[in-house]
């Protein structure tokens, strides 16, 4: 009978020698390979006090943006959600009423703000997508908790202070630069 591929092989059924049964080479190669590891400079860092160098393009915890007069740029338009292939952003809409011009730039602002870090995969689809320039990925780290329900961060968490201003320039002036 023909065979059907060309990729058969033909198998052989050596003996092995009494050091290959009691697998003495592959003790001392895997041993050979721990020693040669054993004496290589160390990749671990000690975190908090000691950090590594990132990327200029490296994508970390979201901020809502506020203008120059400290009013929220978000709009609800929903376009980061529609475009947020994971679906870790929802939001809720609601109108502004009369003397809270100074806390949002226009009538439409979002109520409810809340992206889901379990979900998120830190793509940057969601600040291409804002017309307003309201949501941005900082070079922050996520921090680690133990609870599920502490990575659903909300507007407390997101938006930015009023007295200090997040940086997101270094990430923006790259990605013009190479574009």
């Amino acid at each position: 009978m023909q065979s059907l591929t060309n990729r058969s092989k033909s198998v052989s059924n050596k003996k092995m020698s009494f050091a290959e049964k009691i697998y003495l080479p592959a003790v001392f190669g895997g041993m050979w390979i721990t020693l040669k590891h054993f004496f290589k400079k160390k990749n671990t860092v000690s975190y908090p006090e000691e950090t590594r160098p990132m990327s200029a393009i490296y994508r970390g915890q979201h901020v809502l943006k506020r203008d120059e007069q400290g009013r929220e740029r978000c709009t609800a338009c929903g376009l980061c959600a529609v475009s947020c292939p994971a679906e870790a952003i929802t939001m809720i809409a609601s109108e502004r009423t009369k003397g809270e011009e100074n806390l949002y730039r226009e009538e439409k602002y979002a109520s409810t703000y809340e992206i889901n870090m379990l979900r998120c995969i830190f793509c940057g689809l969601c600040e291409e997508a804002c017309p307003k320039e309201a949501i941005f990925l900082t070079d922050r780290i996520v921090d680690a908790h133990f609870g599920r329900d502490e990575f659903i961060f909300g507007k407390d968490k997101l938006v930015e202070p009023i007295d200090q201003s997040i940086d997101v320039s270094k990430r923006q002036i790259w990605d013009y630069q190479n574009k």
